[in-house]
């Protein structure tokens, strides 16, 4: 734009090398002769000021050195959606074209094509396109009327972040002529979000994927333009400050899926007014400086009526350090992956296997846990292991095996909420349990077990001691010389008294015998 700029830019989105801006004042700056855009930052650090000149406050910004005058010419206003699509993927022809030759933009790849065979032409046209990323293209409007229907009238997901939207009406502009439009991403835009602009209830009845991170978009202006998303299943709101302010009733009714991350003013406080959320199964909180969480409608022991439908969890990088928290999420009806990574409770000294058999035994429906499937034999470790570490607390605070005599103390079943359940599916731990070993005593360690072949019926039942710390691949080798059978054809599995009918693989070769929790009195069974 030249230095005579008369047109109305503020709140316009630019872009000066690189780096995108709002213009918040076009004007003089005396004594200098010109026209000046005062603009803010996006990034702070690219600023000097906070729109102050000798003393004269032209604009304000959020941050002290977050603004910066510049001359018009030096900076970019943007382009309109179809041009940019067309920068982006149309055919040009090379410059000594034979008819034969063209060059085709995919991504920001340029393609050279020979003989323009009837598939290339197929996917160049851009009617055809249904997936289209116009990432950092500096898209800054919907451009002339109907002509993005006209031209791209097919697209079924829209990559629109980091551009230069400055309205929501632009967004309007563009999605109203996407009849097919599903997803839409306008991360790392910063448009207004007028009190008075709702969309028509055309421009978005098929979207499902909506991702507003980073747009400073507030719950407020969520709600107010949220029931324009009939059908949304998915909404991004990471990195917007946003505050949890009022109850959804009417809307985001269909969502499946809310990212509220990097949000640190959300608690568990604001969590509750979310957590009537029907078909909520998904929920990213990763970042937000939560520390503990609380449904006041449920007791120990019973599940709560929130968040009916949460299946999958995420709460990494914030301030849980207590296993309150880890008790509360048992709570939760449909709860089965957990992600917790990066919190005090599972980065502090505690050996990082026992923090995970301690939340797997806590969180009785939990499959999945940081990623890792949580397979029934390391389900029944993890649970018997619980059990084990704290009996002796149990036995102080009122447990006994006699039902009769068991009345552990209301502090002890608010601490460990599942351990009567443990107790009645592996029974009761027994006073030996509690005897503290001597780790260098290997009498102390010793497994008297039984090992049957099940398919050898001739094969008389052996009984044998074994260290717990004998991995599998050395029991198959002791199995191999007494059996007379080549290791590699030996499979083992093992059943326990305690849970009788169940059978347990020893998968792992390189793992221990007390890894897989196997006890005094179970039975090896090998098979080949």
């Amino acid at each position: 734009m030249s230095d005579t700029l008369t047109l109305d830019v503020i709140g316009r989105r630019v872009e000066v090398h690189g780096e995108h801006a709002t213009v918040r004042f076009s004007g003089i700056l005396p004594p200098v002769a010109g026209l000046w855009l005062g603009v803010e930052w996006d990034n702070p650090k690219r600023g000097k000021h906070d729109g102050s000149h000798e003393g004269t406050v032209y604009f304000k910004c959020r941050h002290p050195t977050g603004g910066s005058f510049i001359r018009p010419n030096k900076v970019n206003f943007g382009v309109d959606f179809v041009t940019a699509v067309k920068n982006r993927y149309v055919l040009e022809e090379g410059p000594e074209d034979d008819g034969r030759e063209h060059i085709i933009i995919i991504g920001s790849k340029p393609v050279e094509t020979v003989g323009f065979d009837s598939v290339l032409k197929q996917q160049s046209q851009l009617s055809k396109l249904q997936e289209i990323s116009l990432r950092n293209c500096a898209v800054s409007c919907a451009g002339e009327k109907g002509r993005i229907a006209e031209v791209c009238p097919n697209i079924r997901e829209l990559d629109l972040s980091q551009n230069l939207l400055s309205s929501w009406d632009e967004v309007i502009h563009i999605s109203s002529q996407l009849k097919f439009l599903e997803v839409l991403n306008l991360s790392e835009n910063k448009p207004e979000f007028p009190l008075d602009s709702l969309s028509p209830a055309e421009t978005f009845s098929r979207l499902k994927v909506l991702v507003l991170n980073q747009t400073g978009i507030t719950w407020a202006e969520v709600l107010q333009y949220a029931p324009g998303w009939p059908v949304l299943e998915e909404l991004y709101l990471a990195s917007n400050g946003i505050s949890i302010s009022e109850r959804p009733t009417d809307v985001l009714q269909t969502v499946k899926l809310l990212d509220l991350s990097s949000n640190p003013a959300v608690d568990e406080t604001q969590l509750l007014l979310i957590a009537h959320l029907p078909r909520l199964e998904q929920l990213i909180l990763s970042d937000n400086g939560i520390s503990s969480v609380h449904f006041p409608d449920a007791g120990i022991g019973c599940k709560t009526s929130l968040f009916p439908s949460l299946q999958y969890l995420v709460v990494n990088d914030n301030r849980i350090s207590q296993w309150s928290f880890i008790n509360e999420l048992d709570k939760l009806q449909s709860l089965h992956t957990l992600s917790c990574i990066r919190n005090p409770l599972t980065e502090g000294s505690r050996e990082a296997q026992t923090t995970r058999q301690f939340i797997i035994a806590k969180i009785g429906q939990l499959k999945t846990l940081n990623k890792c499937k949580i397979l029934p034999e390391e389900r029944r470790g993890a649970e018997l292991d619980y059990r084990k570490a704290f009996g002796n607390e149990w036995k102080k605070a009122g447990g006994h095996q006699d039902p009769d005599r068991n009345r552990p103390s209301e502090e002890f079943l608010a601490a460990h909420p599942r351990f009567q359940l443990l107790c009645d599916k592996y029974g009761a731990p027994e006073d030996e349990e509690f005897k503290v070993q001597q780790p260098f005593m290997l009498k102390n360690r010793l497994l008297t077990l039984k090992i049957k072949c099940p398919s050898q019926l001739e094969q008389k039942v052996l009984e044998k001691q074994l260290p717990d710390s004998m991995t599998v691949q050395k029991v198959k080798g002791l199995l191999s010389r007494l059996l007379k059978v080549p290791v590699s054809e030996l499979l083992l599995s093992y059943e326990s008294p305690k849970m009788a009918g169940r059978e347990f693989e020893l998968e792992d070769d390189l793992k221990s015998l007390q890894f897989y929790s196997v006890e005094n009195g179970d039975c090896l069974l090998v098979r080949w």
